[in-house]
């Protein structure tokens, strides 16, 4: 937790959640002794489990309070949409690769947390039929803010998308206005995996 401490996460409830998830359960056995270093990992379907400073960043801007109805756009190995869970949000977490939405099907860890509701779908659609969400988190690079998770988004609630392309993202904290305008905030340098559309059965 040090590390995340000298490089700004200030939320401690995030800090929490992040010290009580077992992140060597998300990994192949091949990593578990490096498991605990902050640096991302490949997993299965050419995708990456975030490291857990991008992990801890993202959970902080978007201000959870218990209970909020969350939104998180690409599930990958569940290791972010369990920190949210650990916070006692409602999340629905979508996932497009069909490989891994089934493994994480398998997941025991996963038990732990009744308030995860996944589903398989193109994360560019959202879910309309559970909106409208307090917060929504994109863990992948769009090359631009997709409108129908705006539209999917609460007044008064925050976006947290990565935006751009394979040279690099910028990180941004999108708010909806009460009159349902936009804010626009950019809050850093990242590298994600892209966010595709559609979805993937392979």
């Amino acid at each position: 937790m040090q590390v995340l401490r000298d490089k700004g996460i200030k939320d401690e409830r995030v800090l929490a959640a992040i010290e009580a998830i077992p992140r060597h359960f998300f990994l192949d056995p091949a990593f578990e002794r490096q498991a605990y270093e902050d640096r991302a990992f490949p997993i299965t379907a050419g995708q990456t489990i975030s490291q857990p400073y991008t992990v801890a960043y993202q959970t902080s801007l978007l201000e959870l309070k218990k209970f909020d109805k969350v939104l998180e756009i690409g599930t990958g190995s569940a290791y972010q949409a369990c920190v949210l869970a650990e916070m006692g949000v409602m999340l629905c977490t979508i996932e497009r690769q069909k490989a891994l939405y089934d493994q994480i099907g398998q997941f025991f860890f996963l038990k732990q947390y009744p308030n995860i509701k996944r589903f398989y779908g193109d994360g560019y659609e959202g879910l309309p039929s559970f909106a409208p969400f307090d917060k929504i988190i994109i863990t992948a690079a769009a090359p631009f803010i997709p409108p129908k998770l705006v539209e999917q988004l609460k007044p008064g609630g925050f976006m947290i998308v990565p935006v751009g392309d394979d040279n690099g993202q910028k990180m941004m904290r999108i708010t909806k206005e009460k009159d349902g305008s936009i804010k626009e905030e950019e809050l850093g340098d990242f590298m994600f995996v892209p966010m595709l559309t559609g979805k993937n059965n392979k």
